[in-house]
Protein backbone atom coordinates (compact mmCIF):
# COMPACT_ATOMS: atom_id res chain seq x y z
CA UNK A 1 0.00 0.00 0.00
CA UNK A 2 1.09 3.56 -0.51
CA UNK A 3 2.51 5.16 2.69
CA UNK A 4 1.83 9.01 3.31
CA UNK A 5 4.76 11.38 3.11
CA UNK A 6 4.39 12.71 6.20
CA UNK A 7 2.55 10.41 9.11
CA UNK A 8 3.76 7.31 7.48
CA UNK A 9 0.38 5.83 7.76
CA UNK A 10 -0.14 2.41 4.94
CA UNK A 11 -3.42 3.94 3.46
CA UNK A 12 -5.17 1.90 0.61
CA UNK A 13 -6.78 5.10 -0.66
CA UNK A 14 -3.44 7.44 -0.28
CA UNK A 15 -2.97 10.04 -3.03
CA UNK A 16 -0.49 12.16 -4.65
CA UNK A 17 -0.48 15.74 -5.11
CA UNK A 18 2.40 17.38 -7.90
CA UNK A 19 2.58 21.02 -7.78
CA UNK A 20 3.59 23.26 -10.55
CA UNK A 21 7.27 23.83 -9.94
CA UNK A 22 7.07 19.23 -9.84
CA UNK A 23 6.99 18.46 -5.96
CA UNK A 24 5.54 15.80 -5.95
CA UNK A 25 4.04 13.68 -2.45
CA UNK A 26 1.69 10.83 -1.67
CA UNK A 27 -0.70 11.52 1.48
CA UNK A 28 -3.52 9.94 3.34
CA UNK A 29 -5.26 12.61 4.20
CA UNK A 30 -5.73 15.87 3.08
CA UNK A 31 -4.78 17.16 6.25
CA UNK A 32 -1.33 15.45 5.99
CA UNK A 33 -1.19 17.38 2.16
CA UNK A 34 -1.38 20.55 3.26
CA UNK A 35 1.01 20.34 6.68
CA UNK A 36 3.73 19.32 3.59
CA UNK A 37 2.75 21.04 0.59
CA UNK A 38 1.16 24.82 1.60
CA UNK A 39 3.20 27.73 1.69
CA UNK A 40 4.30 29.38 4.91
CA UNK A 41 3.72 33.06 5.79
CA UNK A 42 7.12 35.39 5.46
CA UNK A 43 6.01 37.27 8.31
CA UNK A 44 4.12 35.02 10.66
CA UNK A 45 4.94 31.67 9.22
CA UNK A 46 1.28 29.93 9.16
CA UNK A 47 0.27 27.94 6.54
CA UNK A 48 -1.02 29.70 3.66
CA UNK A 49 -4.16 27.36 2.37
CA UNK A 50 -6.62 30.21 0.89
CA UNK A 51 -5.48 32.46 -1.68
CA UNK A 52 -3.17 35.06 0.44
CA UNK A 53 -1.07 37.64 -1.03
CA UNK A 54 2.43 37.76 -2.94
CA UNK A 55 5.37 39.88 -3.73
CA UNK A 56 7.98 39.56 -5.94
CA UNK A 57 7.91 36.00 -5.45
CA UNK A 58 7.15 36.01 -1.31
CA UNK A 59 4.00 34.55 0.34
CA UNK A 60 1.93 36.55 3.02
CA UNK A 61 -1.32 35.17 4.50
CA UNK A 62 -2.84 38.44 4.17
CA UNK A 63 -1.91 42.08 3.54
CA UNK A 64 -1.16 42.83 7.19
CA UNK A 65 1.94 40.54 6.82
CA UNK A 66 2.87 42.12 3.72
CA UNK A 67 2.87 45.79 5.50
CA UNK A 68 5.10 44.07 8.09
CA UNK A 69 7.66 43.45 5.67
CA UNK A 70 7.82 46.98 4.45
CA UNK A 71 5.44 45.74 1.07
CA UNK A 72 3.42 48.37 -0.08
CA UNK A 73 0.02 48.38 -2.22
CA UNK A 74 -1.90 45.32 -1.14
CA UNK A 75 -4.90 45.26 0.42
CA UNK A 76 -7.22 42.40 1.47
CA UNK A 77 -10.32 44.26 0.42
CA UNK A 78 -10.31 47.09 -2.28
Amino acid sequence: MPTCDVCHNDYDKAFQVTMADGRTGTFDAFECAVHAMAPRCAHCQCMVIGHGAEHDGTVYCCAHCARAHGVTGLDDRV
